[in-house]
């Protein structure tokens, strides 16, 4: 497994939940990897950490602070990392910084960032309380 470095010396922060390659299909007519692709991935990883919190289902409701620092390209090793930020009775805010790496490249850079909001659900969709860890 590649470590993860950048050339500034930033690191990730959080947990590694979901790495993955991005594709042709996946791409805008200019040849970049479309902006709605990489939010997609960054939901799914914000809604497993979400899941684990809650032990089961939840929803996402806000998504905030969301700005695309360098483009991802096709063939990029794109990891997400999340990490929980803070929760409340049904509510849960996680972080999620996505990062990508070129795949002939050791150095991987920060593409975007952004906090999401969480509502654990009951079975009829209701909000409904956090366990107590």
């Amino acid at each position: 497994m590649v470590e993860i470095r950048s050339s500034s010396g930033k690191r990730p922060e959080g947990d590694l939940v979901i790495r993955t390659i991005a594709m042709p299909a996946d791409t805008n007519p200019a040849g970049d990897i479309f902006g709605g692709w990489l939010m997609a991935q960054m939901d799914l990883a914000a809604g497993n950490l979400a899941a684990a919190r809650s032990r089961g289902r939840n929803a996402t409701v806000a998504v905030d602070g969301m700005q695309f620092l360098r483009p991802v390209k096709v063939g990029d090793e794109v990891t997400l990392y999340a990490r929980l930020q803070s929760s409340g009775r049904s509510s849960m805010k996680i972080r999620v910084e996505a990062w990508a790496r070129n795949r002939f490249s050791m150095e991987s850079f920060p593409v975007t960032e952004a906090e999401f909001v969480f509502v654990a659900l009951d079975a009829e969709g209701r909000s409904r309380a956090l366990p107590e860890d």
